[in-house]
């Protein structure tokens, strides 16, 4: 379209047709004063800030909802707009109470910064201040809405970027302000506290309940929030070194935009905690006691070696964190692999469904990695399975609420339970636990019944679809519609939507750490090449990390079958190319997975292990098990931040730096690779690990090391071809495609991909001595194990009880009613807690109570869900 052209204050400018005059001033540099505009929400011009003036017509707007036209001359600072301004924020002023001097907004108050711009000290007006109190009854947000000068930003962003609609406009006049439904005070409404209000409020009526530091920080710094894998942009606060305040960046096309969740927000105060480690400890006579970091290690460079001399390699494991960045898990591997030539090595995100992960690299090649999370909200249908993205990664819950509400994405939920997101759903597939295999092949059955396979995808991408078609057409329907528990007609209403469409597949834990996973997973890939939904924009695989670094250690290799840049052990052209550039020989054997650790340690021939990052005794199902294999080690070296279950099991202690307080790199579940730099020190005498596992391998190998972080970074882009962009374009950058197959080559050229067999899998039977099924949930304010979030006072003090919730037709039977305490009892162990009873959910749904298994092993029974009794007390 062609561009427009104005003038605005002498200076000509061009932008594109339907550009507001505000956005066409600021893109040029010209600054017009606002308080209610912010550039990801839509404008409603609530503020009369910024108010211009056509010179031509004499005409005052509201510029930030007016678009320009042709031959516009536009002036933003003129005489007349000046006074506009000036009484305008004089009014507000006369409203708003005079305590600038304890806000905490402090310097920070957009209100307080304009008034100061346009001169205005003193109001000249009669005060007219309407006073309501604070209300501070949750350990999140307070608010003084005394100050509140009706900018409707919070309201907007709860409504545009959240989705959630938990406040809005309530009365009028001089008693207008927002609200939840009734006035029901926040933590009593459906607000999820992700504190995206607190940081669009231009003034203090909302604010951080922060009993550490009340004002404006000392230092502001951007860095990447450290928990889940979608890799907010954040901006940390500090005073004296601590972190005090954590806002979203609010940078144009950073994944989470202005947004944040609960975690994000409020749970970063952990790093305060007096649990923090500040030096290294060496057990002696059964006790941890301070020691330098010469001492300790000596200590850990000796014992390694000498158990390596006296057992072999394969006596020493590595497990590496998928917390620790990328220049971290790639020299814990390498100092596994070159100086103790050993390939058991592997991180925390073992948990998280890695055999899945590991298929969907081989069928794909590695490829159809990049799936910027925007593309959901352009997608042509969202089909999530096994996810609940709300409370395990609630910025993809933004994102998908978005697609759905505003752009009008049809959006599929299959999941056993109602989730957050099925009021936002077109269908919802309430199918029963693990038949996630039988739902996908019945659906890609209805979908070549209806002719709706994408031809000419499958004709120049694939190979083997007509055998996928002759096991397709014998699929008995009706036995899918049995044992899914998903009627014929909302299974054909399914088929209906999805037919013609490129599909956009958000995949959890449901299905990555279910018992059939890798059949699930199969069955998937099917129905993506089927439907050509692989290989571009807006469709593909979405996978919900839960880690923060979940695919930057598998990247470099922290696992104990890949090398880095997902190269498998078993190709021999990768595994040579690792041996020229480290000067070594690899075994082309894969090593010990975190499992496999743990039954070696029991068996006796596991005799070191070095846990960087990890509290397996809190993260892992069966404790006592995995405590009694530590125990059971000639040397455990745990490298940490925080004093842990695991780290009193150790006989060296290593105090290692929070993300916040290291230079770093971490990879987004998108492929989107971000670096960062330290935001204030670590505490005492704690190191960065990447420095840490420098001076280590110093001491083991005598050779010169890296010094810096940079070096390390230099040789990961250098020697990873999918890393090969990394730190050519600043702090941010993506992974590159490395796949030979022709779907995802420029050109088409390589290989196809090929369709894989139908499977079904066999019904579970019924065990009259647990007779329920626990499914494994996960919560919006913790993250993982707890063991960060655990020890954040906001999260401790919203008490949170983890109660079990049970479907209202079984707590009947059961003679349960709503806090009652009941034992939940699984052939692994048993817990107590308290009950909650839920109309939505399948009459088999409950808690989880799991056992140390392998995933993605014909006999495990995943990690998601098990049978249990349950047990009133």
């Amino acid at each position: 379209m062609k561009a427009i052209t104005l003038a605005i204050n002498g200076k000509n400018i061009s932008c594109p047709p339907g550009t507001s005059v505000l956005n066409a001033a600021l893109e040029n540099g010209i600054k017009v004063p606002t308080l209610c505009h912010h550039p990801h929400l839509e404008p409603v011009g609530a503020c009369r800030l910024c108010l211009v003036e056509d010179e031509k017509t004499g005409r005052i707007m509201a510029s930030c909802v007016t678009p320009v036209a042709h031959n516009m001359s536009i002036q933003t600072d003129s005489p007349v707009i000046k006074t506009h301004r000036a009484n305008i924020i004089r009014l507000i002023m006369a409203n708003h109470p005079e305590s600038c001097i304890v806000c905490s907004q402090g310097n920070r108050c957009e209100l307080r910064q304009i008034a100061a711009e346009l001169g205005v000290g003193q109001t000249d007006l009669y005060p007219m201040p309407h006073y309501t109190g604070l209300e501070e009854a949750n350990p999140f947000i307070i608010r003084d809405l005394s100050k509140c000068i009706l900018c409707s930003k919070c309201i907007r962003a709860d409504h545009e970027l959240v989705v959630v609609g938990a406040i809005d406009y309530n009365l009028r006049g001089f008693k207008s302000r927002p609200a939840t439904v009734h006035e029901m005070p926040l933590e009593k409404s459906s607000c999820t506290f992700c504190g995206t209000c607190v940081s669009m409020c231009p003034t203090g009526a909302l604010s951080i309940e922060n009993t550490r530091y009340v004002g404006s920080p000392q230092k502001e710094s951007s860095t990447i929030c450290g928990f889940c894998g979608v890799g907010c942009s954040l901006v940390m606060g500090s005073v004296d070194g601590q972190i005090v305040d954590v806002n979203p960046s609010h940078r144009e096309k950073t994944v989470n935009l202005s947004t944040l969740c609960v975690r994000g927000h409020f749970a970063h105060d952990y790093l305060n905690a007096s649990k923090r480690l500040s030096e290294p400890l060496i057990r002696k006579d059964g006790e941890l006691s301070s020691a330098t970091w010469d001492e300790a290690l000596e200590v850990v460079a000796q014992g390694l070696i000498s158990i390596k001399e006296k057992y072999g390699p394969q006596s020493v494991a590595f497990l590496g964190s998928s917390k620790c960045t990328i220049e971290e898990n790639y020299l814990f591997q390498k100092i596994a692999r070159v100086i103790l030539g050993t390939n058991n090595v592997d991180n925390g995100s073992y948990g998280s469904g890695r055999a899945v992960i590991n298929l969907i690299s081989e069928r794909l090649d590695g490829g159809g990695r990049i799936t910027p999370l925007a593309g959901l909200e352009e997608a042509e249908v969202i089909f999530v399975i096994g996810a609940d993205p709300t409370e395990t990664a609630p910025v993809v819950g933004y994102y998908l609420k978005r697609a759905s509400r505003i752009k009008k994405v049809p959006l599929i939920v299959a999941d056993p339970r109602k989730t957050g997101l099925v009021p936002f759903s077109s269908l919802w597939l309430a199918l029963s636990p693990n038949s996630d295999v039988e739902l996908i092949n019945g659906l890609a059955a209805l979908l070549l019944k209806e002719k709706a396979d994408d031809s000419s995808f499958i004709d120049r991408f694939t190979q083997g679809f007509d055998p996928y078609c002759d096991s397709l057409s014998g699929l008995d329907l009706e036995k899918v519609c049995r044992v899914t528990g998903v009627e014929m007609a909302v299974m054909e209403e399914t088929a209906d939507l999805l037919k013609g469409k490129k599909i956009a597949f958000v995949i959890g834990h449901g299905i990555l750490q279910q018992k059939h996973g890798t059949s699930a997973m199969d069955a998937l890939v099917n129905l993506a090449l089927m439907t050509g939904s692989l290989g571009g924009d807006n469709k593909g695989f979405y996978l919900i990390a839960r880690e923060n670094n979940e695919a930057g250690a598998l990247d470099m290799g922290a696992v104990p079958d890949f090398l880095p840049g997902r190269r498998p052990f078993y190709n021999n052209k990768d595994r040579k190319y690792w041996e020229k550039l480290w000067d070594v020989k690899l075994s082309p054997d894969p090593g010990l997975n975190l499992i496999r650790m743990i039954e070696e340690a029991e068996k006796g021939n596991l005799k070191a292990l070095y846990i960087m990052g990890e509290n397996p005794l809190l993260s892992l199902p069966q404790p006592e098990r995995i405590r009694n294999a530590l125990n059971d080690l000639e040397l455990l070296v745990v490298q940490d931040i925080l004093t842990t279950e695991t780290t009193h099991t150790a006989h060296v202690v290593l105090a290692g730096a929070a993300f916040s307080e290291k230079a770093g790199t971490f990879t987004n579940m998108e492929g989107r690779i971000q670096s960062f730099e330290p935001v204030v020190s670590p505490p005492g005498d704690a190191r960065p690990d990447w420095e840490i596992l420098d001076l280590l391998s110093r001491r083991m190998s005598h050779a010169d090391g890296y010094a810096s972080i940079q070096k390390i970074r230099a040789e990961i882009s250098r020697r990873i071809p999918m890393y090969s962009e990394f730190g050519k374009l600043g702090d941010e950058s993506w992974i590159r495609e490395t796949s030979n197959l022709r779907l995802f080559h420029p050109y088409e050229e390589g290989e196809s991909i090929s369709f894989s067999p139908v499977i079904s899998v066999d019904n579970e039977a019924f065990d009259k001595a647990y007779p329920f099924t626990a499914i494994l949930g996960s919560l919006r304010c913790h993250l993982g194990s707890g063991t960060r979030t655990s020890l954040s006072d906001r999260i401790k003090d919203f008490g949170l009880k983890g109660e079990v919730e049970i479907f209202s037709e079984d707590g009947t039977r059961l003679s349960l009613k709503v806090g009652d305490k009941v034992r939940i009892s699984s052939p692994n162990g048993s817990i107590e807690r308290e009950v909650t009873l839920k109309k939505d959910l399948r009459s088999d749904d409950a808690r989880q109570l799991m056992g140390l298994t392998q995933l993605g092993e014909t006999d495990s029974p995943g990690w998601n869900g098990c049978h249990v009794k349950i047990q009133k007390i």
